[in-house]
């Protein structure tokens, strides 16, 4: 299968709320030659504030965000669209994609009225090269050269892995520079790591990850919290409750024995306990699985061998106490109230139903004058939310004026909040106040990228102000 790699350069960090500003990819052929390129840009969107550091790392100025020779953003995510479309089916690569750049990509393509899940569905899959390096970096250390922090850990940043292994990344925070150095690091471990490439590849589709948990009665999962990683052996437990995407694993040093002898209410303390004893293994996520034959004695837990298999055969063997294990889970895991914010509800307003997908695709092919009839008939609140936005911006003619006022003043509202909701979206008070921060310390491009972002941010604080917001 071919395999797409691909970046985004954005506003921000947060998947909910910022935007792709530049999206890049390389198709290339299973030994990883190039077969086509792709790449497009963006102006920015009227109801996002991109954060300072975000442009001040990238270098995009101002100047380019309001560039009308640019793709509007909708224009943008439809030729994204079609581009991955046509290079599908496909193994869809990038560095630290599946958390983030995904993340966007699916989001975009829900806020402007496409299936958000094309990386994952009609025989496509996906994998994250952060994922493999990870991997590489505890169960074949030498094969890369790995940089170090002050603190001796290893850094796995691609700016700073791609160079230290040959690379020259000139153009570092520029999405097609990052593909291409992304295909190099990913080429590297492809040859000098083949058991780690060749597993990472099973990995990339659910079903591969499925079958190995199912044919191993036990794996090495490994997890990296804060940039250190952390190590498990586990047993499958269960598919996790409400996710078929997810399987509980048992972390083998926890005595089956021990486990049917206690209480349910002992059981479920015993499941919220740090760390975690269960863990959720993502089985559509690329999961950082390992076969114990393949991983060095430096990685597995002080655990004899015999011991490790009389436990994982236990599990298997014992449905009433996979059960129980389940129940207990479920009792030890927060429930978490659905977010006010229609940006923050893709995964939690469920699957689209097949008449709004229907109207999603009659959307894009009519013109934009019998485009709001059809948003209208949408049943996803969801969508008609974001169907609205997207006449807001590409055909504000074709809301009625009392749509129109109520999306300018929420607009207006967010924007001028003095303090925001910590993770979310930026105002132009909070943007302000870190472009004022960063401009203490700034030199070079940087500086003027700031310099130039201050009296705009501080003009857009003034309009808000006539205009009567708050």
């Amino acid at each position: 299968m071919a395999f797409v790699f691909y970046d985004t350069e954005t506003t921000g960090i947060s998947t909910d709320f910022d935007q792709v500003l530049q999206f890049a990819a390389i198709k290339t052929d299973a030994d990883l030659n190039e077969i086509d390129r792709f790449e497009v840009r963006s102006r920015l969107l009227p109801y996002v504030i991109p954060n300072p550091g975000a442009l001040a790392v990238t270098g995009v100025r101002l100047s380019t965000l309001h560039d009308t020779n640019l793709p509007h953003h909708y224009d943008m995510m439809r030729s994204i669209q079609a581009k991955l479309q046509e290079w599908s089916p496909s193994v869809f690569i990038g560095y630290n994609t599946i958390k983030f750049d995904e993340e966007l990509l699916r989001k975009g393509l829900f806020k402007t009225l496409h299936p958000p899940y094309l990386t994952s569905l009609n025989g496509n899959c996906r994998g994250d090269v952060l994922t493999l390096l990870q991997a590489v970096s505890v169960l074949a250390p030498e094969a890369l050269v790995f940089p170090t922090n002050s603190h001796g850990k290893n850094v796995l940043k691609l700016d700073q892995v791609a160079p230290a292994n040959g690379f020259a990344h000139e153009n570092a925070h520029d999405a097609m520079g990052d593909v291409l150095a992304t295909i190099h690091v990913a080429s590297l471990v492809r040859d000098r790591c083949p058991t780690i490439w060749n597993q990472f590849l099973d990995l990339t589709s659910k079903s591969g990850a499925q079958q190995l948990l199912a044919n191993e009665s036990a794996l090495l999962l490994t997890e990296f919290y804060f940039g250190k990683p952390y190590q498990f052996v586990v047993t499958k437990v269960e598919p996790t409750p409400g996710n078929p995407s997810s399987v509980l694993a048992l972390d083998l040093r926890h005595d089956p024995d021990d486990l049917a002898n206690m209480s349910d209410d002992e059981m479920a303390s015993w499941a919220g306990s740090s760390p975690k004893p269960v863990r959720k293994v993502k089985i559509n996520a690329c999961p950082n699985l390992c076969k114990l034959g393949d991983a060095p004695a430096s990685c597995l837990p002080d655990l004899d061998g015999q011991i490790i298999s009389q436990r994982a055969e236990r599990i298997k063997a014992d449905h009433a106490l996979r059960q129980r294990i389940v129940n207990a889970v479920v009792a030890a895991t927060p429930e978490y109230e659905e977010s006010p914010f229609v940006e923050e509800q893709l995964y939690a307003g469920g699957f689209l139903s097949n008449s709004d997908e229907q109207l999603m695709a009659s959307f894009h092919n009519v013109p934009w004058e019998e485009r709001p009839a059809l948003a209208s008939q949408l049943q996803d609140s969801r969508l008609r939310y974001h169907a609205a936005r997207l006449l807001y911006e590409m055909h504000p003619q074709g809301l009625t004026e009392q749509s129109r006022v109520q999306l300018e003043d929420e607009m207006w509202a967010r924007a001028m909040e003095q303090e925001v909701p910590k993770g979310k979206y930026a105002s132009l008070y909070s943007a302000l106040a870190d472009t004022l921060e960063m401009l203490e310390t700034a030199q070079g491009e940087q500086l003027e990228i700031l310099q130039e972002l201050r009296p705009f941010l501080e003009g857009q604080i003034q309009t808000g102000l006539d205009r009567g917001a708050p």
